[in-house]
């Protein structure tokens, strides 16, 4: 039952991507060009994605899911090393290619070239963080 809902929900989830054009690179990078041709479009699907977010963090207390487990721990609010050079990281990579993570998945099948580039260079990442965060960590505990 829990692999049906996490189909379903992937499912869904790409559906909503495919459809708010997340995976049209054009139309991220439009949304990134604020001093050029500007598609303030995809505004509205990132108030489509935090509004019901925020709701459904606060409907979560002391609620358990139904397929079982636990809801994940609301996030650390504090700024440290990871999370600024993470956020950069993503930002440089979703500026550049005008994909993220979740989008890349979606358009994996009609991408071309491009996005199974991308998909290595993301999954190339993913492997190498690991490794560079414990570097950094290191870094930051001997200063």
């Amino acid at each position: 039952m829990r692999n049906l809902l996490s189909l379903l929900a992937g499912a869904l989830f790409g559906a909503g991507l495919f459809v708010s054009g997340m995976t049209d690179t054009t139309k991220v990078q439009g949304w990134l060009d604020v001093f050029g041709n500007w598609d303030p479009t995809l505004a509205f699907v990132m108030g489509g994605a935090m509004i019901p977010m925020f709701v459904a963090w606060r409907l979560t207390h002391g609620r358990r899911p139904l397929a079982g487990g636990d809801f994940p721990a609301l996030p650390r609010p504090e700024l440290d090393h990871r999370l600024i050079i993470g956020s950069v990281l993503f930002g440089m990579g979703w500026g550049l290619a005008g994909l993220c993570p979740g989008p890349a998945m979606a358009s994996i099948t009609y991408g071309g070239i491009g996005g199974l580039v991308f998909m290595g260079a993301m999954i190339a990442g993913m492997l190498l963080a690991p490794m560079v965060a414990s570097r950094l960590d290191r870094l930051a505990a001997a200063t």
